[in-house]
């Protein structure tokens, strides 16, 4: 019999890993997960490095794009990609929990600001977003809700 995966935010997991070289590891989630065979999940860290500038999702057009904050470079596609490249190699998991409010991987609760960086709305970010659309019978949860 097989252990049941979950995809699990790295930096949730204590990975070195977000845009400020730090981690938001939370004991209770690894604690909660420790039957299952863990997939860290970080999109960002690989294109771009860590430390790295910081991201957001922006309106821009009446569409959700993903900014960098200093350079205003566009990284969606980017970001996409490496999304799919990693659902390609990644497999059937059972579980998912997601850093909240992050561009990457917040489900329901990241900001979605206007041109001017102020907030419009709160949204999900572009992995969250792919994976419900992937994991149609799977709640995505974060690092607040997973209980």
């Amino acid at each position: 019999m097989s252990k049941k995966r979950v995809i699990i935010s790295a930096c949730l997991l204590g990975e070195l890993c977000r845009y400020d070289g730090a981690t938001k590891r939370v004991g209770s989630v690894v604690e909660a997960f420790r039957e299952y065979e863990i997939v860290p999940f970080c999109p960002e860290a690989p294109l771009f490095g860590t430390p790295r500038e910081r991201i957001s999702v922006v309106e821009l057009g009446g569409e959700e794009r993903i900014v960098t904050d200093v350079t205003q470079k566009d990284v969606t596609e980017l970001l996409q990609r490496e999304i799919e490249t990693f659902l390609q190699k990644c497999g059937g998991v059972d579980a998912i929990v997601l850093k909240s409010k992050s561009p990457s991987c917040g489900y329901k609760t990241t900001p979605v600001l206007n041109e001017k960086r102020e907030i419009l709305r709160y949204g999900s970010g572009i992995a969250a977003k792919i994976f419900q659309k992937q994991f149609r019978e799977i709640k995505i949860v974060d690092e607040t809700t997973f209980f």
